[in-house]
């Protein structure tokens, strides 16, 4: 009988651990589902607006996405949200009145966004 309550107990307790694993990795991808559609969303750069403005809206935009890498376990997805980030210290150190500059940095980030999206697919 002692036999049968400890071979019951093991089962439920591996089923639980089963579970606490599911409900872990389910957690995991909403991380990732979240940071991902968040950074996506924070792609974009308007050239048109005041320098100041921009390099003002860089600087959030990296900030945000640091942040989004900190709470993410996925690595890939964490150095894509660290390489778009860069992207926008980028945007906060050049001449961004220069169209040939902002055209240059577009290039980078579209790749950079590809990456994104391949970490997040």
């Amino acid at each position: 009988m002692t036999a049968a309550l400890l071979a019951s107990a093991a089962l439920l307790l591996s089923g639980c651990a089963e579970v606490g694993n599911a409900v872990d990795q389910g957690s995991r991808t909403a991380d990732k589902v979240s940071a991902c559609t968040e950074a996506l969303g924070l792609a974009d750069l308007n050239p048109l607006v005041d320098p100041a403005k921009l390099k003002e809206r860089a600087a959030d935009k990296e900030r945000r996405l640091r942040e989004l890498a900190g709470n993410v376990q996925d690595q890939d997805v964490k150095n894509a949200l660290l390489g778009m980030a860069g992207s926008y210290v980028e945007v906060q150190k050049e001449r961004i009145e220069d169209a040939g500059v902002v055209a240059g940095w577009v290039q980078r980030n579209i790749k950079k966004l590809d990456a994104l999206r391949a970490a997040c697919a």
